[in-house]
């Protein structure tokens, strides 16, 4: 920015005059052994100079928009500059104007100037808003040695009086002189009056103030204060409250001069002021005019614009400044209002560019990057324009100078901002969230700003990226210069411009202007993935090269070699060609032969550039550096291309990937030459080939070929067949070859390798050696490499003349693998599947020597985890049992054609499945068997001939024994314990409160049969349940036989339940005992196999619930005229409600077959909960043959469900159930029985019901 007047560009901010601050000189005095204590009140002035200088500096960017001046420290008798100078006699009009207006003709404008720098140096430096004066107030010294018993003085108090008096007076007056010259400017007058702390506590102070202030005409508001001497912190606290108080003054100052400003721009443009025309003297070809409408315009507009930075209004400046810019716009497009190359063109030029970075710097503070860019963008896109018309094209250095400088100030302002608190955007892709709140968009929306989008063109960059664009169009200056320095006929080299431009160092200003952007684009950069971008190379690329064109060749060879490392490792091949051509001429000026012949040789590897044609010219400057220069030392010079371009496409390849030991296995190493590169000239003796470790090592000496022979492109050489070599003398071998290559042309290494010990063979390395003169260079290969750009399959060559090629289309192509020829090993697995749970399934591992050596056998077996709920394997083989994994189980040594058998055993148990084993069987010779003791780390480690056979056996598993359960429920007949019964509360005490019968089917369903040796129901009574019966105790030697499929055993146990007083889990009880079935399976040769056990339980028990129940229990048969005891038993099994009960026995005297003795209608107690009643008959049969019993009905008269509202209840209440006992039998799924004829059959889980649930219907036997 030091190419523009600091003063237009420089941040506005309210200025303060401060006076009175000056320390006073102190005379010499003779040293003394005591220092004096210094002033207070000059300390006080120091530190009121630093607090208030500290506030604010000059700077450009400066957003902060807190009330801070800028504080200028004046003499106190500091004058104006005049507001108004009187015009001449011989003026034309008489009114007064400005010293810097045009209309003065003693002005630096004048007559058709727009802004001079000293405009805004007069409003900063000379002329305040407000001004701040510091006085020191008289205080009267009182003597030092008064006594407190002196009396009272009146004498003296009325001169001290007086003396303050005439001191405030002369106060007063100096005070009323700084007034007026400040009211007539309207600036606002401040004094601070500096008093000690003791006469602060004077109560005459105040009178003092008041008479000062009302002498001096200082306003009542804001105009004086009175300060002493206070620590520094105190001293920023009053500052601070200063500038506060000041700051609506200053404002107003400011708002008064735009609007004093405002009303001359209306006034210029209602009015027209005609100028007359000053008579111009005979001869002159340029008579100065005076300024135009549109140069007021740009003047009032500037002006308002400043005023609005001064007053912090930044949008209001932002309108003026764009306004001023626009009207000097219409003023460059008329070269009759401002003619090009003029001394006021450059002045609205400079000024121009000055708004314009005031524009950008504006939009930057609110955060607006894209419309800072785009102003900055459109005034170079304008002014170019512009300068196009005025002659000034992109031909001229000038016209490049200038574009430079834009960019450069840009790129400065935005570095300023950077610092402070500007962020630079980032424009990385939107990140998962925003994709997901576009999702949530409407279509039409999210369609809309993709086709929106960001325009590179409006995404502000970091101030590297500004810097470099300015050092591109200094290059482009500086090719402008050079160009007009050759033809000096041209018009540029006699412009005015032309002799500084000479004094121009252009290449320090560029160099200064990359090193700046590379800085920034390492900062810049730092925060990304790649912490050296590739842009930051390219840049410190063009230092290099600015280095090499201004002759500093050892910079540029340092730039150079840190660049080449990237570009090389990236392959950068494009980049890389130009930068090491201008690294070989860097290398030729410092005169390093060993440098410029490694960059030579590297440049024949990438390929000359793109514009030269001639692809000998390259070979001939290496042969002419290699005849007319020598090395430095006579040491070997080595040339590594291995991070570079190869200067020779070279291809091992290997005819087959893999084979055994001692067998011949087929390669060649192919190298070409590219067809862009001649290379036939360059004298390499010889060839040397490296394979695998222990391998010869092969030499190819050069030696030419016949004329004959010269015109083949293809050569093959025959290498014959290698092996390792342990004698010394036979480790290297030495072949005759061509080694000239013509562009284009191959040369193909055949042979054959073998081994003894499995390893893997390659092709390690090939180096050619150079020859010439005194210089000896060698050059390795790598075994596998082309050109950049080369894309190619793997080619073997079948045949020479003519040359044919079969394409290699595996990937491993570069190397072979030799391995010990695989062992001949029969593995098969016998067994009788399914296998089932509970057993021990036995599997035979048949292994057998099939090859012509002696095998050591071992095996691993691993049983695959199962996904199977409850499953509990394991396989056991050769005393060894795992869960899942059983290792190196030894077999022994198996000679040629022996076969050995292994049974193994599976367990299974949980539940039914597949079960899947995986079985190695590993072998080794006996010959590679590693030996027991330890061998050190550093030696090498022996190959093993060994091999292994896989097999998986999926075994599924099926239940040997399937069984099915059916339960049924009785209630218990018995009368129910009392509340008051104590036996209850005993530990052993057991209440039946029914009965559930379980029959059990077993089945046999394996496809092979089972032998059951015995069978028990192992018991496991718990609280609520205990078996009583069962038919199995009574006779297992009936189950006790052989199971085939199909076959089906049953038992029946009898269960005694008990009553449970609280809620069970599941609702249901655990099966109080299982089946232990113990069995062998029956072979297909009729053996048994190995004993196993089958555990089968008894299923859990869910008996139904009761409410209120009546059990009938009459006797089956009875004899004619005896009697018979017929029971009603009423049950109340609700766990919550009590029951009224009404028993109606109603017989009929037609019907009925009995004569009754007993209750005929009776209502019984209330039963509460768990109770219940007994209500007894004797009948007398007077029939015989099936009578039936009188009909009882049962009422409950406590209905369960109240009534609803408005309806009334029925008077009989709820019926009660009655169950003939003799019938009673219930299923899970029903807690209610179902009436069925007497004489039907009756299905299981199914009782009978008397009647429609409220009346008996049983019916008896009566015999005579």
């Amino acid at each position: 920015m030091n190419s523009y007047p600091p003063e237009l560009l420089a941040q506005l901010a309210p200025v303060m005059f401060v006076a009175g601050l000056d320390i006073p000189p102190t005379s010499p005095t003779p040293q003394s052994p005591s220092p004096k204590p210094q002033d207070p009140f000059n300390v006080l002035s120091l530190r009121l100079r630093e607090a208030l200088t500290a506030q604010r500096k000059v700077a450009i960017w400066q957003p902060d928009k807190s009330k801070k001046f800028q504080v200028v420290l004046v003499d106190p008798e500091a004058r104006f500059p005049p507001r108004k100078i009187a015009p001449a006699e011989d003026q034309q009009f008489h009114t007064p104007h400005s010293p810097l207006s045009p209309l003065t003709p003693s002005s630096p404008l004048h007559p058709d100037g727009l802004i001079a720098p000293i405009w805004i140096r007069k409003h900063t430096t000379l002329v305040p808003s407000v001004f701040v004066l510091f006085k020191r107030i008289y205080e009267h010294q009182s003597p030092v040695n008064k006594s407190p018993l002196d009396t009272h003085d009146t004498a003296s108090d009325r001169e001290r009086e007086a003396e303050e008096r005439r001191r405030d007076t002369e106060l007063a007056a100096e005070i009323a002189q700084r007034k007026k010259t400040t009211n007539e400017r309207l600036i606002k007058l401040t004094v601070v009056l500096m008093a000690s702390r003791k006469m602060l506590d004077d109560p005459a102070l105040d009178a003092r103030l008041t008479f000062i202030r009302r002498q001096s005409g200082l306003d009542p508001r804001a105009a004086l204060f009175v300060l002493s001497p206070v620590t520094p912190t105190e001293i920023g606290e009053f500052v601070h409250s200063l500038q506060e108080a000041l700051w609506e003054p200053a404002i107003e100052y400011y708002t008064n001069h735009s609007k004093r400003v405002r009303r001359k721009r209306n006034r210029h443009t209602q009015t027209n002021t005609a100028y007359q025309q000053p008579l111009v003297p005979v001869g002159s070809t340029y008579a100065p005019r005076p300024l135009r409408s549109e140069g007021w315009s740009v003047r009032y507009e500037y002006k308002m614009g400043c005023f609005a930075e001064f007053r912090g209004e930044d949008d209001i400046a932002l309108k003026h400044y764009h306004d001023a810019y626009s009207a000097l716009h219409i003023m460059f497009g008329s070269t009759a209002i401002l003619p090009p190359r003029t001394k006021r063109w450059a002045e609205a030029k400079v000024l121009a560019d000055c708004i314009s970075v005031k524009i950008c710097k504006l939009y930057l503070y609110n955060n607006e990057h894209a419309m800072a860019l785009s102003h900055h963008d459109s005034h170079m896109r304008m002014f170019s324009d512009l300068s196009r018309g005025w002659g000034i094209g992109e031909e001229t250095f000038e016209f490049w100078s200038w574009r430079a400088r834009q960019h450069r100030v840009f790129a400065e302002l935005l570095e300023q901002g950077t610092r402070s608190t500007l962020k630079i955007p980032s424009h990385l892709p939107t990140s998962s969230v925003s994709k997901l709140q576009d999702v949530q968009r409407g279509p039409l929306e999210v369609e809309g700003m993709r086709a929106l989008g960001l325009n590179p063109a409006s995404a502000l960059q970091h101030p590297g990226f500004y810097y470099y664009m300015a050092a591109k169009c200094t290059e482009s200056r500086r090719e402008r210069f050079l160009a007009a320095t050759e033809d000096e006929d041209s018009h540029l080299a006699t412009s005015p411009g032309f002799a500084n431009e000479r004094k121009v160092d252009h290449l320090s200003i560029v160099l200064e202007l990359y090193t700046r952007a590379y800085e920034l684009f390492k900062k810049y950069n730092a925060s990304s993935n790649q912490a050296q971008g590739r842009l930051t190379l390219w840049i410190a690329y063009l230092i290099a090269q600015t280095y090499y064109e201004s002759g500093k060749f050892e910079m540029a060879v340092r730039f150079f070699e840190r660049i080449a490392k990237t570009y090389r490792r990236e392959q950068w091949d494009a980049l890389l060609k130009p930068l090491l051509s201008t690294w070989y001429r860097c290398a030729q000026h410092l005169g390093n032969m060993e440098l410029s012949m490694q960059l030579l040789f590297e440049i024949l590897g990438h390929g000359p550039a793109d514009d030269q044609d001639d692809p000998e010219a390259l070979e001939e400057d290496l042969i002419a550096v290699l005849k007319s220069t020598v090395p430095s030392s006579d040491q070997l010079l080595t040339v590594d291309l291995s991070e570079s371009g190869p200067l020779l496409d070279t291809t091992s390849i290997f005819w087959k990937s893999h084979a055994n030991v001692d067998e011949l296995t087929a390669f060649q190493v192919t190298l070409a030459a590219p067809e862009i590169v001649s290379l036939v000239s360059l004298p390499f003796t010889s060839l040397t080939i490296q394979v695998s470790h222990g391998f010869p090592l092969i030499t190819l000496e050069h030696e030419p070929i016949s004329s004959d022979d010269a015109t083949t492109l293809v050569q093959k050489i025959d290498l014959g067949s290698l092996a390792p070599n342990e004698n010394e003398a036979d480790s290297q071998k030495t072949l005759k070859a061509n080694l000239r290559w013509k562009p284009g042309s191959v040369i193909v290494l055949c042979g054959f390798l073998s081994s003894s010990v499995p390893k893997n063979l390659s092709v390690a390395q090939l180096v050619l050696n150079l020859k010439e003169g005194n210089w000896n260079i060698e050059l390795p290969l790598q075994a596998n490499s082309r050109r950049l750009g080369v894309i190619t399959n793997p080619r073997w060559l079948s045949s020479v003349n003519p040359p044919r090629w079969v394409t290699v289309r595996r990937d491993n192509y570069s190397f072979v693998t030799i391995r010990h020829r695989p062992h001949q090993v029969q593995v098969s697995l016998k067994n009788e599947a399914p296998a089932y749970l509970g057993e021990e399934f036995p599997i035979t591992l048949d292994v057998t020597n099939t090859d012509d050596r002696e095998l050591d056998i071992v095996v691993d077996v691993l049983l695959q985890p199962t996904e199977i709920e409850e499953a509990d394997n394991f396989i056991s083989l050769d005393g060894q049992r795992s869960n899942s994994f059983i290792k190196s189980v030894a077999l022994g040594v198996l000679s040629p054609g022996v076969n050995i058998s292994k049974t193994m055993y599976l367990g299974c148990s949980g539940a039914v499945g597949d079960r899947v084993i995986d079985i190695s069987v590993q072998s080794r010779t006996t010959n590679s068997i590693e030996p027991t003791t330890p061998v050190s780390p550093q030696s090498p480690s022996v190959a093993v001939d060994s091999g292994e056979t896989l097999r998986t056996l999926v075994v599924p598993t099926v239940d040997p024994i399937t069984v099915t359960h059916q339960v049924s429920y009785r209630r218990s007949t018995k009368p129910s314990t009392g509340l008051g019964n104590l036996d209850a509360f005993e530990s052993d005490y057991w209440e039946d409160a029914g009965e559930a019968h379980v029959t059990t089917t077993m089945a046999c369903v394996g496809p092979s049969g089972v032998y059951v040796e015995s069978i028990k129901l192992i018991r496991e009574d718990g609280s609520y349940a205990k078996v009583t019966t069962s038919l199995v105790d009574k006779d297992e030697a009936d189950f006790c036989t052989e199971w085939l499929n199909g076959d089906e055993f049953c038992d029946q146990c009898q269960i005694s339940l008990a009553r449970a007083d609280e809620p069970l889990e599941g609702n249901q009880i655990p099966g109080p005992g299982a089946y232990e079935v113990i069995w062998r399976r029956l072979l297909p040769d009729g053996k048994q196999g190995t004993l196993s056990t089958s555990r089968l339980k008894l299923p859990p028990l869910k008996p139904p619930s009761d409410g209120l129940v009546a059990l009938l229990k009459v006797p089956n048969t009875a004899k004619l005229h005896e009697p018979i005891p017929l029971q009603l038993t009423i049950r109340n099994a609700h766990p919550t409600k009590s029951a009224n009960i009404i028993v109606q026995l109603e017989p009929d005297p037609i019907t009925d077959g009995f004569v009754v003795a007993g209750l005929r209608s009776g209502r019984l107690p209330i039963l509460i909960p768990g109770g219940e009643e007994v209500v007894r008959w004797n009948l007398i049969p007077v029939e015989c043959g099936w009578v039936q019993v009188p009909k009882i009905k049962v009422m409950n008269r406590r209905p369960p469900f109240p009534s609803p509202q408005g309806q009334e209840s029925e008077p009989e209440g709820e019926s009660v159930d009655i169950v003939d006992v003799r019938w009673d039998s219930r299923s899970e799924e029903s807690s209610a029985d179902v009436r069925i004829s007497v004489d039907a059959p009756r299905k299981s889980g199914e009782g009978v019901k008397i009647d429609d649930a409220s009346h008996s219907d049983a019916i008896v036997l009566v015999l005579p």
